[in-house]
């Protein structure tokens, strides 16, 4: 894997977002590298705990609205985001989602995107006090996906989910606790001697107790999970179809405001 790493030593993973010049932005390969370290985790039995973390400064940036020429197209020449979505993407959401083992996410600097989705999706959330949390689709015409649409209400409510989703403000780290998104807010010089703490402890403790109860929480909030991944995936092909998201995408490069038409 050139994008992600993977360690594992005394039954504890962890998957290291490892694209720091970009802030572990998400191209091909990096989803290609990330849901084989997924599989490769969920599918070894001496692997009792996961931490999903980033190198550098962020989580994760999101995806990579630079790296144009790696995306699949449409026959109408636009980006084909439904294939990408449900070929890399919803393999690793599910795959954390579904996986026999507590997975936790250590998030420090930026979780924007598709990498605020993947922080969501997993079981527990550590976050250092200057992390925050965006859901940015809507600043370039698009609308949450890899998951989003689930865990952000199911973690903290409708209301909160339309804020984030509608207005695309950043959540910062105090606030993401306040409202029930994330577990934990630690301080920045904490935070790594935490991370490493939590993952040992998870890993030290009874791995068949945290699969049934994962299996409960999933069967109560998550039932329907692949049936919305499926709808976040097509309703993301309509804007990746539409004039805002090019003016929005464009905009982005360009480092300017958006001027969206609403078309």
């Amino acid at each position: 894997m050139e994008t992600v790493d993977l360690q594992v030593a005394d039954g504890a993973a962890t998957i290291l977002l490892n694209r720091p010049d970009v802030l572990n932005a998400w191209n091909r390969r990096f989803g290609e590298d990330l849901l084989e370290a997924v599989q490769t985790v969920a599918d070894d039995d001496d692997v009792r705990a996961v931490l999903i973390r980033g190198a550098g400064r962020a989580f994760s940036s999101g995806a990579d609205l630079r790296d144009i020429a790696d995306r699949d197209v449409t026959p109408e020449g636009h980006p084909n985001v439904r294939k990408t979505l449900v070929e890399r993407y919803h393999p690793i959401i599910t795959g954390i989602r579904r996986m026999p083992k507590p997975v936790a996410a250590a998030v420090h600097g930026p979780a924007v995107g598709i990498g605020c989705s993947l922080a969501l999706c997993c079981d527990l959330i550590l976050a250092s006090e200057s992390a925050y949390f965006l859901l940015a689709f809507v600043n370039i015409g698009l609308v949450p996906d890899g998951g989003s649409s689930v865990f952000v209400p199911s973690r903290a409510g409708f209301a909160r989910a339309m804020e984030m989703a509608m207005l695309g403000e950043r959540v910062p780290a105090a606030r993401a606790l306040e409202w029930g998104l994330i577990n934990r807010v630690v301080a920045d010089e904490a935070f790594e001697t935490e991370a490493e703490s939590l993952l040992e402890r998870l890993a030290k403790g009874p791995t068949r107790s945290y699969a049934g109860t994962k299996r409960q929480l999933n069967n109560w909030l998550y039932g329907r999970m692949d049936e919305q991944l499926e709808l976040e995936a097509d309703i993301q092909q309509e804007m990746a179809a539409t004039g805002d998201f090019v003016e929005g995408v464009t905009a982005f490069a360009q480092k300017r405001r958006a001027g969206f038409q609403g078309a």
